[in-house]
């Protein structure tokens, strides 16, 4: 039996005294400043980079752990909180306002600024990886039509902008259905996912390859939302707001599955090596 308790989710848990520069940087998009946290390898550099943008718990002890292990794969890590700087808490209940699309794309872009104007980052070299919420953002700043609508805003990605970008049981796929991706996009998702649904994606990834994208998108069977996160309990989560029941207006499943897991740590590493270490 799942057990019904959102006290148990591991993902939701900030880590404290994490081995992390702690820093902030400017949305362009409006007077705020973002938090976020660096993990940065030995040496001066220049190393290939990647922003990790979390899913709607906020900033996790998931995204801590992906972020050492970025660092030790030879990586500047850089977790972007956009909750924190919205004073947002939990931002998964059904009752939680959304956040505007915008602002969270305008983090993702502070960072990239923020990236470019260190001396131990390769700016041609920088990648995003994003889970949940985060996983849209991470989709659309390799997004062309998306791209455009911020410069139509005022807002412009440095050059060359992300090399590649990774979206774990991404949500908001069916937003970006009919659009088209102009670097190389990896998917990853439990084709059991409840939360953030496969077939939007499954739809997405297929529309954009056949306009000549590369993307990419892998279904582990049986696995659902959070299947990466260590140590998570399978278990329900009544209190958070789900799209795909619209009648019930809530609940979703979530649970780690070493399996998938590990298939999935093992492509992000082929993946972001590839694009971002040896090209």
């Amino acid at each position: 039996m799942l057990r019904r308790a959102l006290g148990v989710l591991l993902v939701s848990t900030v880590l404290g005294g994490c081995a992390a520069a702690t820093l902030s940087f400017p949305n362009p998009g409006k007077p705020l400043e973002v938090p976020a946290w660096e993990y940065r390898p030995e040496g001066a550099g220049p190393f290939p980079a990647v922003v990790l943008l979390h899913g709607c718990h906020g900033v996790s002890a998931s995204n801590h752990e992906w972020a050492r292990w970025f660092r030790d794969q030879g990586y500047v890590a850089l977790i972007v909180d956009s909750w924190g700087a919205r004073d947002i808490g939990r931002g998964c209940d059904a009752d939680t306002p959304e956040l505007p699309p915008t602002e969270r794309f305008d983090d993702v872009v502070g960072a990239l600024r923020f990236l470019h104007g260190r001396s131990y980052v390769d700016r041609a070299r920088i990648g995003a990886i994003g889970w949940s919420n985060g996983g849209v953002y991470a989709i659309a700043v390799i997004n062309g039509p998306s791209l455009e609508r911020a410069r139509r805003r005022g807002v412009t990605l440095p050059e060359p902008g992300f090399r590649a970008s990774v979206g774990v049981h991404p949500g908001g796929c069916f937003s970006l259905v009919n659009e088209l991706v102009t670097r190389p996009l990896l998917v990853l998702m439990g084709d059991a996912d409840d939360w953030t649904i496969p077939g939007p994606c499954v739809e997405m990834v297929a529309n954009m390859r056949r306009r000549g994208a590369d993307a990419t998108i892998v279904l582990y069977p049986g696995a659902y939302h959070y299947f990466d996160v260590v140590g998570q309990p399978l278990a329900y989560l009544p209190e958070v707001g789900n799209r795909n029941k619209p009648g019930e207006c809530c609940g979703a499943t979530v649970g780690y599955d070493p399996a998938a897991a590990a298939d999935a740590r093992r492509r992000v590493a082929e993946f972001f090596g590839y694009h971002l270490r040896h090209r």
